[in-house]
């Protein structure tokens, strides 16, 4: 495999290799140490090949996750330290490939599956198996070649075996032994991997000096982190900041929890009034690999329920397939498109729930085609899928009510009226760009009456309502479930808002109907 006695440039190469698999592994390390609180629940909950039950037992279990948080941590900073310092390189070497097959083998990136989206695209082959890899290349490279604290014990052996004359140094030691006139510049080489530490912490000075400046100088200016154009990073909340557990109501047999994430912004149906460059812009954000990202971390902030238009089942259908995922879905099915072949496609495609969505209900009630939404909540219905009627119109709900056509949930808009737009609307029918919910008084009282589960939606009026005020005003006033677009940055914020809401909770004006 390797040439004898090695070259300048075999060993030149060797040595980056260890070193750069050294630097990645230490500094990995550092990071998690400084994070405080990082843990591998996510990576670990997500394996969905080989060993992924043993996986998602450790994720389960707290004090075992503390002993595999601690190993990963340790693990990495101290295999790291060894393969730059070239100190127990083999031993290094074996437990870093061991440390790097084991991602692997919890997240490969396999059509089918699973693996966690990060950085890059990977197919079969990602940067754990290369370093893994590397790693077995390191353990098989004879002792030394590599200049290090390992060699240069190799080399001082050999030199006061040859010197008392007791024997001759191996043959793989051997360019190390004739050195013997040249000791100072031996130690220099083989101490090599101090500097390169030295070199590591220079940077990790410089790097947290530069986040400690930038802080430093928004803290100063007093930027507004939200609209700042100059805004450098986005510090929203992670995982670890989680506050509270989201808590579930049932539809039928499903088990739902109470803030489901919506589509329309993943979709790129922003509603975003007079900027009609928006909706483009949320578009081309979700990327498939954000989609699936923000899907990963609903499900760890406990949103379980995914609810959009048919035209998403594309993005859906591959995270289930691809990524192993489990949130479940609720189809809205409407949209110009022709309701029961919407129903059909999106029970076909796996959906978990349909209803008819609310443009549409309202479209057919004014045009007195009742009997088609009684057609969609058969055909879901015969399906063993639990079917819903939405509506933007209060009236849309009443006329079906008055007609006999019971659902098995609602989902209807709710909103107070207490925002600048709302103002400048128009009138109570100008649902288009400010208002979602024309009357909410009467949507109150009206939902009041009726015993199914109630999804609101357009609780935040496309963003003109703050969430801590729309949440805790639509849970007081009778929704059993909150449909709420969200982005990825907002997920964790929204899931803390929407516990808080439903603890602070002294009365509702409807009882739980889920």
């Amino acid at each position: 495999m390797f040439p004898s006695p090695p070259t300048a440039l075999t060993r030149l190469v060797l040595t980056l290799l260890r070193m750069a698999i050294g630097w990645h592994l230490l500094y990995e390390g550092i990071v998690k140490i400084r994070a405080g609180g990082w843990t591998s629940a996510e990576y670990l909950a997500g394996s969905t090949w080989l060993l992924s039950g043993y996986f998602r037992r450790m994720a389960e279990s707290p004090g075992l996750l503390c002993a595999v948080d601690l190993l990963n941590i340790w693990g990495l900073t101290l295999i790291g330290a060894a393969l730059v310092l070239g100190v127990l390189t083999r031993t290094a070497a074996f437990l870093g490939a061991v440390l790097l097959g084991l991602y692997y083998l919890a997240n490969p990136p396999f059509v089918g599956a699973g693996g966690m989206v990060g950085e890059g695209h990977y197919l079969i082959v990602n940067k754990n198996l290369v370093e893994a890899l590397g790693m077995l290349l390191l353990l098989a490279a004879p002792k030394g070649w590599m200049p290090g604290v390992d060699s240069l014990v190799v080399a001082r052996r050999c030199r006061k075996a040859a010197l008392s004359g007791e024997g001759r140094p191996d043959a793989a030691a051997g360019s190390e032994a004739v050195e013997a006139a040249a000791p100072r510049r031996e130690l220099l080489r083989h101490l090599i991997g101090f500097p390169v530490l030295g070199a590591l912490a220079y940077a990790l000075y410089h790097k947290r000096r530069w986040e400690s400046l930038e802080e430093k100088y928004l803290l100063a200016q007093k930027v507004d982190a939200t609209t700042s154009a100059t805004l450098k990073h986005l510090n929203y909340a992670r995982l670890s900041d989680l506050k509270g557990t989201m808590s579930y109501g049932r539809i039928g047999q499903l088990r739902i929890s109470r803030l489901i994430l919506g589509g329309n912004l993943i979709g790129g149906w922003a509603h975003s009034r007079d900027l009609t460059y928006v909706s483009d812009l949320v578009l081309a954000y979700h990327t498939d690999d954000r989609v699936i990202s923000t899907f990963r971390l609903a499900e760890k902030c406990g949103i379980n329920t995914f609810l959009t238009h048919p035209k998403l089942l594309r993005i859906i259908r591959k995270y289930w397939r691809e990524y192993g995922g489990t949130i479940q879905y609720i189809a809205d099915c409407g949209g110009g498109g022709e309701l029961l072949g919407m129903v059909r496609l999106a029970i076909e495609a796996g959906a978990h729930a349909c209803y008819v969505q609310g443009a549409t209900a309202d479209r057919l009630v004014r045009e007195g085609k009742l009997d088609e939404i009684r057609q969609g909540l058969e055909v879901t219905r015969a399906a063993g899928l639990p079917a819903g009627i939405g509506a933007h119109r209060i009236e849309t709900i009443k006329a079906c009510v008055a007609a006999g056509i019971r659902p098995d949930f609602w989902m209807k808009t709710l909103h107070h009226h207490n925002y600048w737009s709302a103002g400048q609307s128009g009138g109570r029918d100008n649902t288009l760009y400010s208002i979602f919910c024309p009357d909410p008084q009467e949507t109150i009282e009206v939902m009041r009456q009726l015993p199914e589960p109630w999804i609101a939606f357009k609780v935040l009026a496309a963003g003109a309502i703050a969430p801590s005020d729309g949440f805790a005003y639509a849970f007081r006033h009778g929704a059993d479930f909150l449909c709420v677009g969200m982005y990825d940055f907002q997920l964790v914020q929204d899931v803390n808002i929407a516990c808080q809401a439903l603890a602070a909770l002294s009365g509702r004006d409807r009882p739980w109907c889920a």
